[in-house]
């Protein structure tokens, strides 16, 4: 464990080399647009490698790797179908649509030895996607790994007895929580709960506006300030603009801390919030309008943490 239990200095990407427009996903992704551009993926790919240079500058190390379907079009967002944890666990998820399902590398413990990195075990809980209980990971879990606390917001692709079984599995407390693209009772759910709500090392960002529930507003209020961060609350607006999807990472050498997030939402942030966060950590925003228009997720979404000891 490090001196900053919970915090990556590592992490995983997966090149777009298959990027697009997916109708499938798009059916409970309203952020996902259809845009007419012949020259989408190489868009996607100049906008991927600007992210892996943001990362080098901040000297954050990562791990790129290709996709299992080259033609899977939202191979970008590999946080979705696996995640590491550091007692070396490589869980696998269970995805909502076919062709999401097709991202997953069965062997990805052993992709990882390959790169360097230690796996004790592999958790396949992927077969729970032929009984509806969906789960795809740190898109549907927003983890505090302090406290052992999994935030989670329903939905079509986050089923409330999968966020109980995980958490019974890893010994963790569940949040679930319902979040609209509209803040209504009646709007359609948001599809993953990165997009509503981050948790840092001292600071949490949240969209309680997204919450049509009081009740549930108030519990993951009273939740976050008890573990003594710093919340900040979102508009629905800014969530549409990704400000909900940051994550913070150290660099692999030093204390220092940075916030990854889209250009898209940096410029969406007001100043007082742009200062609260500044306290916390600098700010790395990074430019990827493509990824996020026709992709529908942002910078937390391309990457995935790695936990794993070097072998």
């Amino acid at each position: 464990m490090t001196g900053f239990p919970g915090i990556a200095s590592h992490v995983i990407l997966v090149r777009p080399t298959g990027f697009g427009h997916d109708p499938e996903t798009a059916e409970s992704n309203s952020f996902q647009q259809d845009v007419d551009d012949l020259e989408l993926l190489d868009h996607a790919a100049v906008e991927f490698d600007g992210l892996l240079e943001a990362l080098r500058q901040a000297g954050i190390g990562f791990t790129v790797l290709d996709p299992m379907d080259r033609s899977a079009p939202n191979a970008v967002f590999p946080n979705n179908w696996f995640s590491t944890h550091d007692d070396g666990s490589v869980v696998l998820y269970p995805m909502y649509t076919a062709s999401r399902r097709l991202e997953r590398d069965p062997d990805m413990a052993r992709t990882l030895e390959r790169e360097g990195f230690a796996s004790t075990r592999t958790l396949d809980i992927s077969a729970w996607e032929h009984e509806g209980r969906i789960l795809e990971g740190t898109g549907s879990l927003v983890l505090d790994r302090v406290h052992k606390i999994a935030y989670a917001c329903l939905s079509d692709r986050t089923s409330e007895q999968a966020v109980k079984d995980w958490c019974d599995h890893f010994d963790y407390i569940p949040i679930t929580f319902t979040a609209t693209f509209d803040g209504s009772f009646q709007g359609p759910a948001v599809y993953h709960t990165n997009v509503v709500m981050a948790i840092g090392t001292h600071f949490a960002v949240v969209s309680f506006d997204a919450m049509p529930f009081p009740a549930e507003r108030q519990e993951v209020k009273e939740e976050l300030e008890k573990s003594g961060r710093t919340v900040i609350p979102i508009s629905v607006e800014q969530m549409h603009n990704f400000v909900g999807n940051m994550l913070e990472l150290r660099a692999a050498k030093g204390d220092k801390h940075f916030i990854f997030l889209s250009e898209t939402a940096f410029l969406s942030l007001i100043p007082e919030q742009r200062l609260k966060l500044q306290e916390h950590a600098q700010l790395v925003p990074v430019s990827i309008p493509t990824i996020e228009t026709v992709g529908g997720g942002s910078v937390r979404c391309m990457l995935a943490e790695n936990f794993l000891a070097k072998r």
